[in-house]
């Protein structure tokens, strides 16, 4: 049965904490058992005590004189305090060598236990982010979202991993919307293409029929379905050109662009004299570099949405300046603003929430701010209204 990581790791650090400790433990024991009391000496002082007793007994103190007599009983006197003082040596040492290896083996004991315990302790705080942070790779691969982040106790070193993983996490979940976000754009592009190419095959012919019934058009209501003809027929037209437009990336070579030129000539220009425009442009405002005609168009149909906002009169205001290391325009509005759960969808191509209205004039605004590596947002104007907002870095 294959172990859990867990307990591989466990048994790893017990190994290396125990098996050390035992064989210090077994060393231990091999030296006290050498270095304690053998019976060796303690035969070699019982035969010495013993041959000394029987010459004493054989020995005739009767022909002795009274100094070898005494210096006899003084040496047996030695001879047996020294085999006394031996024999309690002995004892001493048989408990004392008993203590001491009773000792090392709790001490040995000891050691073992606290190499466990910490053995565990570390395979547990090496196998938990580790398995965790394996967890977390399937959420990623089945691209689901992560736990909640918490606070753990443990290696700074995890933290770091854990805090670079769900950043890698965030990473591939944004790229993988920026994917779908630019596949679902080519397929409106490749669309908006080919209805705008079959919408200009008979629009030429029809445009022509009505212009020559225009010239013979003789009763007044006659002369009325014309001018609905002529009217629907251009605006099947500007529809036609916006498709192409949407489905057309810019071409040639970039070029710089003065957004404060761009955006004070569009404000003279495109702006119906009923709205007031109020400019805040900074000379300072850096020159990009870009594709003209499309942030044209993209600008105008910013500010065109913003004068349908207002119901064609009111105040514009249009602000530009440098932001770090491009430029940021601002244009503001006092109409009624947008709907909160709208304003991630106004961007959308084809969605519209007026009248008439195609959804491509924001969405065009939206491609062309993309392709010149920018961004384009929108929230609600203090008082009322809409603010769009366009940061730009150029090409």
């Amino acid at each position: 049965m294959r172990l859990s990581f867990h307990r591989r790791i466990l048994l790893i650090l017990i190994c290396l904490g125990a098996l050390p400790t035992a064989v210090a433990i077994l060393g231990w024991g091999l030296t006290i058992r050498a270095s304690g009391p053998t019976v060796g000496p303690r035969q070699v002082l019982e035969e010495v005590g013993a041959s000394g007793r029987a010459l004493l007994q054989t020995i005739d103190t009767t022909r002795l004189g009274p100094a070898e007599r005494a210096a006899l009983s003084a040496h047996a006197s030695t001879l047996n305090a020294a085999l006394g003082r031996f024999q309690r040596a002995e004892t001493f040492g048989r408990y004392y060598y008993a203590g001491l290896a009773l000792a090392v083996l709790a001490l040995g004991a000891g050691f073992l236990y606290a190499s466990v315990r910490l053995g565990g302790h570390l395979g547990r705080q090496l196998s938990r982010p580790i398995e965790e942070l394996i967890g977390w790779t399937g959420h990623i691969r089945r691209m689901e979202p992560l736990p909640p982040d918490r606070p753990r106790r443990g290696a700074p070193e995890f933290a770091a991993l854990r805090t670079a993983l769900r950043e890698m996490a965030e990473a591939l979940e944004r790229g993988r919307a920026r994917e779908i976000e630019a596949e679902r754009l080519r397929a409106f592009r490749e669309t908006a293409r080919r209805v705008a190419h079959e919408m200009r095959n008979p629009l030429t012919p029809i445009r022509l029929a009505v212009a020559q019934l225009a010239r013979g058009a003789g009763p007044e209501a006659q002369r009325e379905a014309i001018d609905v003809l002529t009217a629907e027929s251009g605006r099947l037209e500007q529809l036609a050109r916006e498709f192409t437009e949407f489905g057309r990336l810019p071409e040639g070579p970039a070029a710089s662009v003065d957004l404060v030129e761009l955006l004070d000539d569009l404000a003279r220009t495109t702006l119906p004299p009923s709205m007031t425009p109020r400019l805040s442009l900074d000379p300072a405002t850096p020159v990009l570099l870009g594709h003209y005609d499309p942030l044209r168009r993209a600008f105008s149909n910013i500010l065109r949405n913003a004068v349908e906002a207002c119901g064609g009169s009111g105040t514009i205001e249009i602000a530009a300046g440098a932001e770090n290391g491009g430029a940021r325009v601002t244009v503001r509005d006092h109409g009624p603003g947008i709907p909160p759960d709208l304003e991630a969808r106004i961007f959308d191509p084809y969605f519209t929430g007026k009248e008439g209205g195609t959804g491509l004039g924001l969405a065009l605004a939206k491609q062309t701010v993309e392709l010149h590596r920018g961004t384009i947002t929108v929230g609600a104007t203090p008082g009322g209204g809409a603010t769009f907002v366009v940061s730009l870095r150029g090409l």
